[in-house]
């Protein structure tokens, strides 16, 4: 498969930017993206602003307004939520807003979907934010309505948290059987194996090549076990380089980002880049994200669809 490139946009910080300018500095990054090959332009399901990213209480917009706003400013890009929180949203109207953005976008839609993790968002919002088993609980109950929705006529279900009866969803999304979904997370005992059941994609972070193919073995036991070809769930990850004009600046980008992560990003200009991204290629990983907190202006983006070339991606 043809590697390829997404832009996520977690950030609505522009220093001078009032806020009626916000969402023009955001089509120009996305069309930055669009204009530089880039595949996919993702934004984050939150509702503050989460560390590792900004403060508190910097702008955050709502993720699914977003994208049908993007939507109708962009052409042939993918978009997605990277991912929803599936706490936020009963799922029978998750899958109306999916199937309403493949709409808008002419079938370009993605839906990415998680279990959710911040909790200060939850009690700040007054959304109830139950235990991780629950969430997942949840997650795999969701998933389950929303894919009927999705590709058939009249669901019914009945879980114990969710429920539809004979549920309609007219119109039908543009693309044939759906918007794929890709499911955000590397959890070995649930997230993995929901993964095998419902994904078409996974997205996960950059956390050194040997946890990687441990992680691809564990996704491929539980297809195996359902009897599902691995081959047919793209595997994506946010970028494990960054590209910069040289070691001083590739140092500085690398010291902003979590700790955990900081040991498995490398890079440098776009030529050692694309050279830092062959293992994951010959890995299996397809997609790789790129922040525009990091990436942020045009020539930034140009920068990085420069490596995409090299690596012969679209």
């Amino acid at each position: 498969m043809t590697p390829w490139f997404g832009l996520h946009l977690p950030s609505y910080t522009f220093p001078d930017t009032p806020p009626e300018r916000l969402f023009d500095r955001i089509v120009e990054q996305a069309r930055a993206a669009e204009a530089n090959g880039f595949a996919l332009v993702t934004v984050m399901d939150h509702l503050y602003q989460i560390g590792g990213v900004g403060r508190e209480d910097e702008p955050m917009l709502e993720g699914w307004s977003v994208l049908n706003a993007l939507a109708r400013e962009t052409r042939t890009v993918r978009l997605a939520t990277l991912v929803t929180g599936v706490t936020y949203r009963n799922p029978a109207l998750l899958a109306k807003m999916v199937t309403t953005l493949d709409v808008t976008s002419g079938g370009r839609a993605i839906l990415g979907l998680g279990a959710a993790w911040n909790e200060v968002e939850h009690e700040g919002y007054g959304y109830e934010f139950p235990p991780v088993r629950v969430r997942m609980d949840r997650l795999e109950e969701a998933l389950a309505i929303i894919t009927g929705m999705l590709r058939d006529e009249r669901p019914t279900f009945e879980g114990r948290h969710y429920r539809i009866h004979e549920a309609r969803n007219e119109p039908k999304p543009v693309q044939p059987g759906g918007p794929k979904i890709l499911i955000g997370g590397g959890g070995e005992q649930r997230t993995l194996r929901i993964a095998a059941k419902y994904a078409d994609m996974t997205h996960w972070f950059p956390l050194g090549l040997e946890t990687l193919r441990h992680k691809t073995e564990v996704l491929e036991g539980y297809c195996e076990a359902i009897g599902r070809d691995p081959a047919t769930i793209e595997r994506t990850m946010a970028t494990p380089v960054v590209v910069a004009a040289d070691e001083r600046a590739v140092k500085a980008i690398i010291e902003r980002l979590p700790p955990d992560r900081r040991a498995h990003v490398s890079g440098g200009t776009p030529e050692q880049a694309a050279e830092a991204l062959q293992p994951y290629l010959e890995a299996g990983f397809t997609g790789f994200t790129f922040n525009n907190p990091i990436y942020r202006t045009t020539e930034q983006i140009a920068a990085v669809g420069e490596v995409l070339r090299l690596i012969g991606g679209r």
